[in-house]
């Protein structure tokens, strides 16, 4: 798994990647210049299985809770879930309405799922 998190608040960095990596093995963390206006983006990977039979997109939504707890509030959060074996990969993000549906309680799921 691969995940780039941007539009972040820069000043929690240090917890959002702690947070990940409580979620999953992310090593080798690497960063990048954003946009003045909204902030940097940072990326990472590891390799590891989903286990107990938890979807890529129970996944998705488990690590963008943590990230967004660490953040406190909403920030861009993309997986990239690739098979080792076998390409191509999927691509899971959530959205405003997802961070308000796992954060504050509302209902509604717009999970998006791209194959490349």
């Amino acid at each position: 798994m691969s995940v780039e998190i941007s539009r972040y608040d820069p000043a929690k960095a240090a917890e959002i990647r702690a947070a990940a990596e409580e979620e999953w093995p992310f090593e080798d963390w690497w960063g990048c210049p954003w946009d003045e206006t909204q902030g940097t983006a940072m990326h990472s990977s590891g390799q590891h299985q989903l286990c107990g039979g938890e979807s890529e997109e129970q996944f998705t939504e488990r690590l963008s809770v943590a990230i967004w707890r660490a953040n406190d509030g909403f920030c861009e959060v993309v997986v990239n879930a690739t098979y080792m074996e076998e390409l191509p990969y999927e691509i899971h993000s959530l959205d405003q309405a997802d961070y308000e549906r796992l954060i504050q309680g509302k209902r509604r799921s717009t999970l998006r799922r791209k194959s490349k």
